[in-house]
């Protein structure tokens, strides 16, 4: 939709993992006015490697490189509007991006997650190109080694400030996207609305709200969803399409996927829940500060629980804070599960 309202009509996606579903969703681009043509990578061997992919569906001197696990607006997308372009954002946390040296305007060299803070600019991955990036491709799998290449080589590579961008690291940084792209304008309901909605929420199509549920917007419902009866869902809540939601339930800041089934009497709160999974009845997420282990290091968050897709949760469960429950796991009643349970797990 960015790129769209920069004007810019031509997308070319490169995919690899999981590419049906991303094809699927967007087919040709029409639906978002656009023309959408996909170059396929099948080994995920780095951004430069991706970008090699596309070359020969590349027709203009100049193009935009974005990543697709961003969220941007078209004010930052039609800053970076000529060749040799970098957007930059100011950044907390700069260790976990590559980093960006400059001076008078102009990009020195682009470090990658340095160990001791030396700029708090972040490099944004969205970059305007001529085509003679990909002679300077070559082996190199990631473009900050092909950009520093470049520099070296006396390309001048210029930076603006992105407008607005943030970026997917760590699964809990889904809820404080979904919580960011709420920007809904009033109230879009399209559904059928028995019970009480308060503030900012939309509502899809073929849905039922049923009597004596409160919904208090930003929230957004999808399609052919049945919520109800006696349902609570407080702000920055996104539930996805066919979803049903039983009775005396109460969700707070989740993002739950499509085709998710909630039995009666659950309480979510800072969770994802993933498509097409059954959560069994008096199921309860518990939130709050924790440490959660992402390979080999430890992060201390604030937050509920991540729970793949195609799960089933038999009833009376208790996940604490922090647990990552992998996809295409069963876990029996009345368990208390934790910490990281990797795919394809049965907790009996």
């Amino acid at each position: 939709e960015a790129l769209r309202d920069a004007g810019i009509r031509d997308v070319i996606m490169v995919v690899g993992y999981k590419r049906s579903r991303i094809m699927d969703y967007f087919g040709d681009g029409s639906r978002w006015g656009v023309r959408i043509e996909y170059a396929i990578q099948d080994r995920q061997l780095g951004t430069a490697h991706a970008l090699k992919q596309a070359e020969g569906l590349v027709r203009s001197d100049e193009f935009l490189v974005i990543a697709g696990d961003n969220i941007v607006d078209s004010k930052t997308i039609e800053s970076v509007n000529k060749p040799w372009c970098i957007a930059y954002k100011r950044a907390e946390e700069p260790s976990k991006y590559g980093v960006i040296l400059m001076r008078d305007g102009k990009v020195e060299e682009i470090l990658e997650k340095p160990e001791m803070p030396v700029s708090d600019l972040v490099n944004t991955g969205i970059y305007c190109f001529g085509r003679e990036v990909f002679d300077y491709i070559g082996g190199r799998t990631d473009i900050t080694s092909v950009i520093n290449a470049m520099i070296a080589d006396g390309f001048e590579f210029t930076c603006v400030e992105a407008n607005l961008w943030m970026d997917i690291v760590y699964p809990w940084d889904i809820l404080k996207v979904n919580d960011f792209a709420m920007k809904i304008s009033g109230k879009v309901l399209s559904g059928r609305v028995e019970g009480k909605v308060i503030g900012d929420v939309s509502i899809g199509e073929n849905s039922i709200i049923r009597g004596n549920s409160y919904i208090k917007g930003p929230a957004v419902i999808g399609e052919n969803c049945e919520i109800g009866p006696n349902v609570v869902i407080m702000p920055s809540t996104s539930i996805g399409d066919n979803v049903k939601i039983g009775p005396f339930t109460y969700i707070e800041n989740c993002v739950i996927g499509d085709n998710v089934t909630v039995y009666p009497n659950c309480y979510l709160k800072d969770s994802v829940i993933d498509s097409g999974t059954v959560l069994g009845p008096g199921f309860s997420t518990l939130s709050g500060e924790t440490y959660i282990r992402i390979g080999e290091e430890f992060y201390r968050v604030k937050t509920g629980v991540f729970i793949g897709e195609n799960c089933f949760i038999g009833a009376n469960v208790v996940a604490e804070a922090g647990t990552v429950l992998g996809n295409f796991s069963t876990v029996s009643p009345l368990k208390v599960i934790r910490d990281f349970i990797p795919d394809k797990s049965n907790v009996v």
